[in-house]
């Protein structure tokens, strides 16, 4: 079965008169980007799934308020993002704060995220405490302040760049395990 693509005005238009066709065509053009989008905010690819599935909900919604300003994937980008940062709020588990004093006791990690690929990275942001995953999602990869967080999760700014260092130094260890691994995999 041949998928056709149309062009994101052609979905964003047959999507604002509640073509459901339109609408599954918009979900299958962009929903694997979106689920990488979801998956970094997720602790697994079940959650990330249901996250993907409310965020399209309202962007089929909301797709009136959509105004032009920007990219439409960006605009999807955006609900995604907002619906897991809902959502990790309505399931607020334990939120593993780290005293500010404690925060600045770490050591700076100066570590190139950069150089790691997307798939070994997005594990790795995975594993994190729901708290530190959503912070250094929000900080590091969304741009969000430390204040925009604070209000945001309801948390001070404090604890946003408490668990933010804390994050970052978790991360800095399970890469270096990771190449580690990898290393003396690939060795002699």
């Amino acid at each position: 079965m041949k998928l056709t693509q149309y062009s994101i005005n052609e979905l964003l238009e047959g999507c604002k008169a509640g073509n459901r066709k339109m609408q599954e065509a918009l979900y299958r053009q962009t929903a694997p980007k979106m689920l990488v989008v979801c998956m970094r905010y997720a602790k697994d690819t079940m959650e990330a799934e249901d996250v993907l599935q409310m965020g399209y909900i309202k962007v089929f919604q909301k797709i009136n308020e959509y105004r032009g300003d920007g990219a439409f994937e960006g605009w999807i980008r955006k609900v995604m993002v907002n619906t897991a940062i809902e959502s990790y709020r309505k399931n607020l588990r334990s939120m593993n704060v780290v005293p500010i004093e404690d925060a600045y006791d770490q050591p700076s990690t100066g570590f190139d995220f950069s150089r790691l690929g997307m798939q070994d990275l997005l594990k790795v942001i995975q594993k994190l405490a729901d708290g530190y995953r959503v912070v250094f999602n929000m900080y590091i990869i969304e741009g969000y302040s430390h204040k925009e967080i604070a209000e945001t999760l309801g948390i001070s700014e404090g604890a946003s760049k408490s668990q933010l260092s804390r994050a970052r130094a978790i991360l800095k260890e399970e890469i270096i395990k990771m190449e580690g691994i990898n290393y003396a995999t690939h060795a002699g």
